[in-house]
C-alpha cells in the first residue's frame, strides 16, 4: 500500500512539473512572440517607401471615415470577428484633408489620383470636406484623375471632382440615392408576449417605433422625407455641377433608365460614358500607361507614385504651443453616461475633456466638433455644464457639426456661444423619451410567475413584472419634465420663446440648411470656418490649434494592432460558415441590440435620434 501511493505521489509530481513545464513554455513562446511582432512593426515602419523627386500622390482610402479613431477592445473585436464583421482601419477626416493640403503646397507631388475602391459610403457632409481640399489642390494648378473598376455612390462623388474619370470597360456608376430604413420586432415581441413600455414626448421622436410598430409612422415618414432629399439634392446638384450635366441625369425615371440600358446592350459602363459620368473607358495597363506619360516612369513598370498611408505621416511638422490657442474638443459617437473611451462620448470623459481646456490658462477657445446621434439625456447635461463654465471663464465655445449633431448632440451644442452646420449636416431632433420591456406574459406562459412583497410601489419593478399604470404615469411624468427642461434650455440660449421651440421640436430632424432658417444654428460653415470664427470671438490675431483627447495607451494601442489580423481571420472563416442572405439582417439586428445596451441613463432618460444613424449613405 505504502508503494502504491508513493507511486502515486510520484506520477502527480510528474503531472505538476509537466503542467508547470507546459505553462513555462506556452509564457516564453508568447513572449517571444510578442517580442517578434515588436519587431516586425519596427521593421515595417522602417520600411516606409521614400518619396520620389517626382511623384503623384495615391488618396487610396481603406476604410471608413471618422472624426476620431475608436479603441476597441480586443475581446470585442474577437465578438464581432465571430459574427463575420472584419476589422477594417479608420481614417481620420481632418488627416485626410491636412494630407490633401499639404501636398498642394508640396512641390514633389504633381497630381492627386484618387482610387477609393476600398472606401465605404461615407456621409456626405465628410464627404464636402474632402472635397474641399480636393479643389484646393486643383487651384495649386495640379491635375486630379480619379481611376476605378466601379465606383459607388460616395466614391462617385469625389471622383466627380477630378478633372478626369477613368473607369474600366467592364465596370459601372451605381448610384442608389440615400434612405433610412429600420427593422420594425412589434409583431416579434407581441409573439413572445414582450410588453414595450414606451415613454415619450414628440410627435417625430421615432426611436421607439421599431419596438411598437411594424412599420414606419405618417410622421416619421413626413421627417426622414424631408431631410434625405434634400440631402440627396445636394449630392446631385455638386456631381451635375462638377460634370457640367443637368441634375435630372442622376435622377431617371426607371423607364427612361431601362431604355437607355437597352440601347447600349445592357452595358453599365457605356451606359455611364454616355451619361457623362465617366471620361474614358480603360483597361488597367492602358491606365498605367496614361500615368506614365503623365508622372514619369518608376523605372519597373510603373508610374512615379506614394500612397496616402506613406506620405501622410509626413505631414504636419511638430510646433511649440503658443499663449493663444484653439483647443479642439472631439464629441463623436453615441452619449453615454460616465467614463469611455474613444469612439463614443462619456458624459464624465468630454466633460473632463472641456475642464482640462478650462483650466489651461493658454487656452483662448475651444471648438467642440460634434458628430453624435444623441444618448443619455443625463450625460449630455453634464457635458453641456462644462460649457457653460467654459463661457464663464471668458472663452468663446464654437460647436462645429459634422455630418450629425441630433437630439442629446444638439442638446451638447444648444448653450454655445456659436453653432456652425454644414447645409447636409443633420440635427435637431429634440425630444426624449424612455422605454421598458417586460416579460412577465411570456414567463407566465411557460410557468413562471413573479410575486412577493414591496415596502413601495417601485420594489421589484424589472422586467419579469408587469408596470402598474400609477408607475408608469410616474415615468411619463418624468419624461415630460425631462422635454420640457429641453426644450427650455433651448429657448433660452436660442432666444426663442417656449411655443416658437416646442414648435420645431417634438422630436423631428433638420437639416443643417432648414435649422439656419429655425434659428437652432448661427451659420453655415465648416470646420475651417469654426476656427475662423473661435478666433475671432476670442479677439486672437495669431493661435495655434490643439486637439485635446484621450490617446491610447502604448499597450491598447499594441493590442489592438495585434489581435486584428487573428480576429479578422477568425471572422473571415466563421463568416464563410454562415448562410450569406442572412449577414446582412444578423449585422442590422446586432447593431440595434448594441444601440439598446449602450444604454445607461441613471432616469432612463434619452435625447437619441435612431433614423439619423442608419441613413444608409
Amino acid at each position: 500500500m505504502k508503494v502504491l501511493l508513493k507511486g502515486i505521489a510520484k506520477v502527480l509530481r510528474g503531472c505538476w512539473k509537466l503542467l508547470s513545464f507546459t505553462r513555462q513554455l506556452f509564457f516564453n513562446l508568447f513572449f517571444i512572440a510578442l517580442i517578434g511582432v515588436i519587431i516586425f512593426a519596427f521593421q515595417q515602419g522602417a520600411d516606409t517607401p521614400a518619396l520620389p523627386d517626382k511623384a503623384a500622390l495615391v488618396l487610396d482610402i481603406d476604410g471608413p471615415i471618422v472624426e476620431q479613431r475608436s479603441y476597441v477592445n480586443p475581446f470585442d473585436q474577437f465578438v464581432d470577428s465571430a459574427m463575420g464583421q472584419v476589422p477594417v482601419q479608420e481614417n481620420i477626416l481632418f488627416d485626410i484633408v491636412d494630407t490633401i493640403r499639404a501636398a498642394a503646397k508640396d512641390d514633389r507631388i504633381t497630381g492627386l489620383i484618387l482610387n477609393l475602391k476600398n472606401m465605404p459610403e461615407t456621409n456626405l457632409t465628410k464627404l464636402r470636406y474632402i472635397a474641399k481640399a480636393i479643389e484646393e489642390f486643383k487651384q495649386a494648378g495640379k491635375p486630379v484623375f480619379a481611376t476605378g473598376d466601379h465606383y459607388r455612390q460616395s466614391q462617385y462623388y469625389l471622383a466627380s471632382f477630378a478633372d478626369k474619370v477613368f473607369m474600366s470597360a467592364d465596370g459601372g456608376v451605381m448610384l442608389t440615392g440615400y434612405g433610412s430604413y429600420s427593422l420594425y420586432y412589434k409583431t416579434l415581441l407581441d409573439n413572445l408576449d414582450v410588453t414595450t413600455h414606451v415613454f415619450r414626448v414628440g410627435t417625430y421622436k421615432s426611436f421607439v417605433e421599431p419596438y411598437t410598430r411594424d412599420n414606419m409612422s405618417d410622421a416619421a415618414r413626413e421627417a426622414n422625407t424631408a431631410w434625405l432629399n434634400q440631402m440627396w439634392d445636394a449630392y446631385t446638384q455638386d456631381v451635375a455641377r462638377n460634370r457640367q450635366i443637368p441634375a435630372s441625369v442622376l435622377n431617371p425615371d426607371v423607364k427612361d433608365l431601362v431604355a437607355e440600358l437597352k440601347s447600349v446592350d445592357g452595358d453599365f459602363a457605356r451606359l455611364s460614358q454616355k451619361m457623362g459620368l465617366v471620361d474614358e473607358l480603360v483597361s488597367r495597363t492602358q491606365l498605367r500607361q496614361t500615368f506614365i506619360k503623365e508622372f514619369g516612369s518608376d523605372g519597373d513598370h510603373g508610374f512615379n507614385q506614394i500612397s496616402y498611408y506613406d506620405y501622410q505621416p509626413s505631414v504636419g511638422a511638430p510646433f511649440e504651443p503658443s499663449k493663444n490657442g484653439i483647443a479642439i474638443v472631439v464629441a463623436s459617437g453615441a452619449i453615454v453616461d460616465g467614463q469611455q473611451g474613444q469612439g463614443r462620448v462619456g458624459g464624465d470623459t468630454t466633460a473632463a475633456l472641456l475642464r482640462e481646456a478650462r483650466l489651461d490658462d493658454d487656452i483662448k477657445a475651444v471648438i467642440l466638433r460634434v458628430d453624435s446621434p444623441g444618448g443619455s439625456a443625463f450625460a449630455s447635461e453634464i457635458i453641456r455644464n462644462e460649457v457653460d463654465a467654459l463661457k464663464l471663464a471668458g472663452k468663446p465655445v464654437v460647436v462645429s457639426m459634422s455630418s450629425l449633431a441630433a437630439s442629446g448632440g444638439y442638446w451638447i451644442s444648444s448653450s454655445a456661444s456659436e453653432i456652425i452646420a454644414q447645409p447636409t449636416t443633420i440635427t435637431g431632433s429634440i425630444g426624449i423619451f424612455g422605454m421598458l420591456a417586460t416579460f412577465e406574459k411570456g414567463l407566465e406562459n411557460i410557468g413562471v410567475h413573479s410575486d412577493g412583497v414591496g415596502t413601495t410601489p417601485f420594489a421589484g419593478i424589472g422586467i419579469t413584472r408587469g408596470l402598474p399604470d400609477d408607475v408608469a404615469e410616474i415615468f411619463q411624468l418624468g419624461i415630460e419634465n425631462g422635454y420640457q427642461r429641453f426644450i427650455s434650455l433651448v429657448s433660452k440660449h436660442r432666444h426663442l420663446s417656449l411655443e416658437e421651440t416646442d414648435k420645431i421640436a417634438q422630436g423631428r430632424v433638420w437639416t443643417g440648411q432648414d435649422a439656419l432658417k429655425l434659428g437652432l444654428v448661427d451659420r453655415l460653415g465648416d470646420f475651417d470656418d469654426a476656427i475662423v470664427s473661435a478666433a475671432k470671438l476670442a479677439k486672437l490675431d495669431s493661435y495655434d490649434t490643439r486637439w485635446i483627447e484621450l490617446p491610447l495607451s502604448p499597450m491598447e494601442q499594441f493590442l489592438q494592432d495585434m489581435t486584428s489580423e487573428t480576429s479578422a481571420r477568425i471572422g473571415m472563416a466563421i463568416s464563410a460558415q454562415l448562410p450569406k442572405v442572412f449577414t446582412p439582417a444578423l449585422r442590422h439586428i446586432t447593431a440595434d441590440i448594441t444601440s439598446m445596451n449602450n444604454f445607461n441613463d441613471p432616469k432612463g432618460q434619452y435625447a437619441f435620434c435612431l433614423n439619423c444613424s442608419s441613413t444608409g449613405n
